[in-house]
């Protein structure tokens, strides 16, 4: 214990250290930060009016006073009520005071709606929202002038409530681009820090750190140091980003906005935990697949043909979870949260949404832990035979023999 101990200590600093991994999450932070202060920088250098401005102009006043209401509607743009020339309109809009208008007119037995832009390449159609509102006001004048009581006003207006359900007993809960956006990142960490073992250990072989390593404690006890230390650091690389992205969420960006695209209510202690956990797991499965691939090569170049098969390995377990995400009560979903390939960037997102149980969690952790037993004693065993291995970058078949031979 001591020994693995030691070599987590070496390897925890040697990569707090290194000049790739400093700038790296220095780079990535900065990007955070600034990411979610686009709309304050936006804002800052188009000033405090940013929302486009309609000019609504109804020279014969056929909605009888009543577009001020429009005003008041959230439409998603500044309306200005006024009587205009069409020329005098086209000055404003050349002059930038107002971004479009619609002018409106009387022809015979109907009304004509004139939308004017500056430049017709620019915006094929008018928005569906102005449509609308438009067309419900124009109907509440004329139903006015009608004399109708309120209850004949309620008979003729369409009071629908639209719900959306399913069939299958089990509902999915929670925000679904929120999910794949955790998804993501708890794969960015998986992958990127289990990479990590192989690099390390290829470029220790190349420097001949190894040799000196070798002879002081047993490939056992470098394998499980390395992996635990590296899974250290990029554990609490993992918290610093994610932390940083939610303060910088809610400290810059727009609470409703924030509410819209990210829904917390589901984000409980249980979650972390158990994403710290599947965190954990996940990243040891991929880490001794890396820590074996990178004892097979001598030569930092070699270092990614080496690593492809790992790599399409975790390519498959990740997209097999994200796109189960958009049918997250199917079959393959399920599937995906046992299946100890894609089980760490799945299961976590399943009990955001309220699909799995207690007992659905404990049989995919009892899976991933026998796998991870399983790849490590055949990692540690090729490991300990190809450590000082530095010809050429060995075969499958190399490797095989090597897990064969006591």
């Amino acid at each position: 214990m001591k020994d693995i101990l030691t070599v987590m200590k070496f390897t925890i600093k040697d990569m707090v250290k290194r000049k790739s991994f400093i700038i790296s999450t220095l780079i990535i932070l900065i990007i955070i930060v600034i990411g979610f202060n686009v709309p304050n920088i936006i804002k800052s250098i188009s000033g405090e009016d940013t929302g486009d401005k309609l000019l609504i102009v109804d020279n014969e006043d056929i909605f009888e006073g009543s577009l001020e209401m429009l005003k008041q509607a959230d439409l998603g743009t500044e309306i200005e009520i006024e009587k205009a020339t069409f020329e005098e309109i086209k000055t404003k809009i050349e002059n930038e005071e107002i971004e479009n208008a619609i002018m409106i007119e009387r022809q015979e037995n109907n009304v004509k709606i004139r939308y004017i832009v500056k430049d017709m390449t620019m915006m094929q159609e008018v928005p569906e929202t102005i449509v609308n509102a438009i067309n419900t006001l124009y109907t509440n004048v004329q139903i006015n002038k009608l004399g109708l009581s309120q209850e004949q006003i309620q008979s003729i207006t369409p009071n629908f409530e639209f719900s959306l359900e399913q069939t299958q007993e089990e509902k999915a809960n929670g925000n679904i681009f929120a999910m794949m956006l955790m998804s993501i990142v708890l794969f960015y960490a998986i992958y990127f820090c289990a990479y990590q073992v192989s690099s390390s250990i290829t470029t220790e072989k190349t420097s001949k750190i190894m040799e000196t390593l070798v002879t002081s404690t047993s490939p056992r006890t470098i394998v499980l140091g390395k992996t635990i230390g590296i899974g250290i650091v990029g554990l609490l690389q993992m918290v610093l980003i994610v932390g940083t992205a939610l303060i910088s969420a809610k400290t810059f960006l727009d609470p409703e906005l924030l509410n819209a695209v990210l829904d917390m209510s589901n984000i409980t202690p249980y979650l972390g935990i158990i994403t710290v956990v599947y965190f954990i797991l996940g990243y040891l499965a991929y880490a001794l697949l890396y820590a074996l691939t990178g004892s097979t090569v001598s030569k930092p170049e070699d270092i990614q043909s080496a690593n492809s098969p790992v790599a399409i390995l975790a390519v498959v377990g990740f997209y097999l979870s994200y796109f189960t995400m958009m049918n997250p009560t199917s079959e393959l979903n399920v599937f995906a949260s046992l299946f100890p390939v894609s089980s760490p960037f799945c299961m976590p997102f399943r009990i955001m949404m309220g699909l799995s149980s207690g007992v659905d969690v404990a049989i995919s952790i009892a899976i991933l832990i026998v796998t991870i037993l399983v790849i490590a004693h055949v990692a540690i065993k090729i490991y300990s035979n190809a450590i000082l291995n530095y010809g050429t970058k060995m075969s499958f078949k190399d490797i095989i023999n090597m897990y064969k031979d006591k």
